[in-house]
């Protein structure tokens, strides 16, 4: 393990395991940070010299069910209170969303204001709102670089599904309505940190929704799609992204990577693959460079499904994942 410059010794991660699947339809996300645990994660952390502080998975049971003006279709919570608008009303489970997110936001800034390196395992990529939050209360100048076949920033009026997994970032930079009254739904969010736009950039981009696109363009969003990774190569790519949120090399990193990031040949175990995505070695590049700045304070490591694919599919995900923080975390070729 090579130093960090923003951690106090001995360094010790902590791991937090966040089994939800509430941002989007599909079972089985919630399973993804026990199979990454089971597969021997916190012993492989601590082989590469850290210490490991791991309290079991986050029980979401206890999180309150959604009420007040909400009711169930069978399939998802929707908002029934007509003095809201109806972009509101497309909302996936926004109050139970917002709820296990800002008690993921609690427990990140809790770790990181102890001097340790939050691993938090999903769960869907909604997390990334609390995670993110809880990351910008320890470090206030963090920015963030999002590893991702997605850009996951449609706003309420641009989301055509409503999944908050495809929206923790229009949350997270601010970008949706001002809540109506303290009793609305989007007043449920109001605890979410502001992340600035020259903050965040993305790497391995190659499916954004039309509304998506406007909105990067909108707030000159930096972001690197797999176009960019083909013509300039990944070294190149995360140089410029780094020159991009960290000039001087200064500030704390928050690095959330969703494994569809990978192509599906790399890591099939995951909700909304698309093909011509990131190789295996790509996506630990972009590990080992982040580490290699000494400046990592948060890891995501986001969407790994065991549900979604055959035994030795799984297999071959969850070990790229635990590969994936190994290499985050330190972890060299040589």
């Amino acid at each position: 393990m090579s130093s960090n410059n923003l951690l106090p010794s001995p360094k010790t991660v902590a791991i937090l395991g966040c089994p939800f699947s509430g941002g989007q339809p599909k079972p089985g996300v919630d399973k993804g940070p026990i199979h990454l645990v089971q597969a021997g994660l916190i012993n492989q952390v601590e082989e590469l010299g850290w210490h490991v502080v791991f309290d079991g998975h986050h029980q979401f049971e206890g999180v309150p069910p959604p009420s007040n003006g909400i009711q169930g279709n069978g399939t998802s919570d929707v908002v029934v209170d007509t003095a809201l608008d109806a972009s509101i009303a497309r909302l996936r489970s926004p109050l139970l969303v917002a709820q296990v997110c800002k008690s993921v936001a609690s427990a990140v800034q809790a770790h990181a204001e102890m001097g340790r390196l939050p691993v938090t395992l999903g769960g869907d990529h909604s997390l990334a709102m609390g995670t993110i939050s809880g990351t910008l209360r320890a470090y206030d100048q963090a920015c963030v670089i999002w590893i991702d076949a997605h850009a996951d920033i449609n706003t309420i009026y641009s989301t055509d599904t409503g999944n908050i997994h495809g929206m923790p970032l229009s949350f997270l930079l601010k970008l949706n309505p001002p809540a109506p009254s303290p009793d609305s739904v989007l007043a449920k969010f109001d605890w979410v940190s502001h992340l600035p736009a020259e903050r965040l950039v993305y790497i391995g981009l190659r499916d954004v929704d039309k509304g998506e696109k406007e909105i990067l363009k909108k707030h000159s969003i930096k972001a690197f799609s797999m176009h960019d990774v083909d013509r300039y190569g990944i070294g190149k790519v995360v140089e410029m992204a780094l020159d991009h949120v960290n000039p001087q090399r200064d500030r704390p990193i928050h690095l959330s990577f969703d494994v569809d990031a990978l192509d599906p040949s790399v890591a099939p175990s995951t909700g909304t693959p698309v093909r011509g995505g990131l190789t295996f070695r790509e996506g630990h590049y972009i590990c080992e460079a982040i580490h290699e700045t000494g400046l990592l304070v948060a890891l995501d490591l986001m969407e790994v499904n065991p549900a979604l694919a055959d035994a030795e599919s799984v297999r071959q995900t969850v070990t790229v994942g635990c590969s994936l923080v190994r290499s985050a975390l330190g972890e060299t070729l040589l």
